[in-house]
């Protein structure tokens, strides 16, 4: 309707359905959250077909989580379609569309006999080929890759990740990325027990590309299905798999072997129907045109290993052995401003830091080793005795302060006509910055005040008192520490005495 009554409002989904993917024979869930004055009717409906088989269909509401639900049971390939749900009042009509796809068979073990009877070939990851779509990306929106993403990471990976896609200011999705890590945990919760270290996929110094988590299922034989780019592809268990998965106790490792530019893509890996990790594995065009070289180092000197690449990259993975490093307290990892040049600085080394080292750009790595000696080594080496002054630990000094007023404004009676000159004196670090009103006006840009600030003593000049420039003055100072303020009132000397002579 084109005027709504005070109070009323048309239907809207505060959280519309989410696309989902089930095994043939299990059951699939849409829920949705509405709202709207009057509170609207939801219904369902799908494109090919009807719902209305209440065996097969059951819609129902659960006051506690609010939700309205459509639960289709025993799902066939048949149902597979795009569904439809509507929220209607008697103002107007809310309506989105979500996906249910159905995956089909299970893994196939095939084996092929020749003529003489003898098997040539035993099949051990035939797969018939499924899809897990994700939802278009639509012009202004989000790519749903990005969400994925987000809800397999930890938080301190939450800026370089946005960076990739583009999206800089990325405090606004914290919201969302919330409710929807709360809905995925949800699914999760019904085939995995606990799940925790999940680690995007990196190339190792092995050369294999690998992605892992540690998991406990609810049942040791739920099915664990690999996807790239939304359709299932097959895996080993051995090392001689292109792709394998190994698992050691809790902890579940893929990985790759000897990848490859076209092995890149949108990895996720499902436990059933639920979710558990989404990696995203990227192969840039890249070669080192620098390598990094062996080096040595006295205990605590630093030690730098630095390479240049043909082509610019924000960051590049640095390990020692087997382990990737991190840019904290030990590892200083720093990129020049054309992205070319990357360094890794191993701060203050002993000689537990001997080792190897690695460089990893793309699917390309370079290593050198590094060699730490102690200070006896090295002075018999040397012929000179060095020595060792330990200093005392330096600790920083914070000298910021919020802002305050050493003097503050005092009254004044200025005549009619003369220059009238206001000061107080501030302090506050970081410096504070200072605010002149005139009955609350700001005095910013009026040519009638000259406004001086010096060394913290802060100056107000009125060039000509006039009748108009009564009233209170008032200075406001703040920084990011806090903020103070001082007040005073102006009295003109010749209104004054004008209004003694008609009394």
């Amino acid at each position: 309707v084109e005027r709504l009554p005070r109070g009323k409002s048309t239907p809207d989904f505060i959280r519309k359905p989410m696309a989902t993917t089930v095994q043939q024979g299990k059951k699939a869930i849409f829920k949705t959250i509405v709202s709207g004055e009057p509170a609207p009717a939801v219904t369902w409906g799908r494109n090919n077909g009807n719902v209305e088989d209440p065996e097969k269909y059951r819609s129902r509401y659960d006051d506690k989580a609010q939700e309205h639900i459509l639960e289709i049971l025993n799902v066939n390939p048949d149902e597979a379609d795009t569904y439809r749900c509507s929220a209607t009042n008697e103002y107007g009509q809310a309506v989105c569309n979500v996906n249910l796809t159905v995956k089909e068979g299970k893994r196939l073990i095939i084996t092929t006999q020749c003529s003489y009877g003898q098997p040539i070939q035993d099949f051990r990851a035939i797969v018939i080929p499924r899809k897990k779509q994700l939802p278009p990306k639509k012009e202004g929106e989000i790519d749903p890759k990005l969400w994925e993403l987000l809800l397999s990471a930890p938080k301190k990976h939450y800026e370089k990740i946005c960076f990739e896609f583009g999206v800089t200011d990325f405090r606004w999705m914290l919201k969302r990325l919330s409710q929807m890590k709360k809905e995925r945990e949800d699914e999760q919760t019904k085939v995995v027990e606990k799940l925790e270290n999940v680690k995007q996929i990196q190339v190792k110094p092995s050369g294999r590309a690998e992605f892992s988590l540690n998991m406990t299922l609810r049942d040791p034989n739920s099915e664990i299905n690999i996807y790239k780019d939304g359709v299932l592809i097959p895996y080993g268990d051995d090392e001689n798999s292109k792709l394998c998965l190994k698992k050691m106790g809790t902890k579940y490792v893929f990985s790759i072997k000897d990848p490859q530019p076209e092995d890149a893509g949108f990895y996720q890996v499902d436990v059933d129907e639920a979710n558990v990790l989404t990696t995203d594995f990227k192969v840039p065009a890249v070669d080192f045109v620098a390598k990094i070289k062996d080096t040595k180092a006295v205990e605590t000197e630093d030690a730098i290993f630095q390479c240049v690449l043909s082509t610019p990259l924000n960051s590049i993975t640095w390990s020692k052995e087997d382990s990737s490093l991190e840019h904290e307290d030990k590892y200083e990892i720093t990129v020049s401003e054309d992205k070319l040049t990357h360094t890794l600085t191993v701060k203050d080394c002993d000689v537990t830091d001997t080792g190897t080292y690695y460089a990893i750009a793309g699917i390309h790595s370079s290593c050198a080793s590094l060699t730490v000696q102690a200070e006896k080594e090295s002075e018999s080496e040397g012929g000179e005795k060095k020595f060792k002054v330990n200093m005392p630990e330096r600790k920083s000094l914070n000298f910021q302060s919020p802002p305050s007023f050493i003097a503050p404004l005092k009254w004044r009676l200025p005549p009619q006509g003369y220059e009238c000159c206001m000061s107080c004196a501030v302090k506050g670090d970081p410096a504070p910055c200072v605010t002149w009103y005139h009955n609350n006006i700001s005095l910013h840009g009026n040519t009638n005040y000259h406004i001086i600030n010096t060394c913290g003593v802060c100056s107000l000049l009125i060039l000509k008192v006039r009748p108009k420039d009564r009233g209170e003055y008032k200075v406001i100072i703040n920084n990011k520490l806090g903020t103070a303020e001082s007040s005073t009132t102006i009295n003109v000397r010749g209104i004054v005495l004008f209004l003694r002579f008609l009394i």
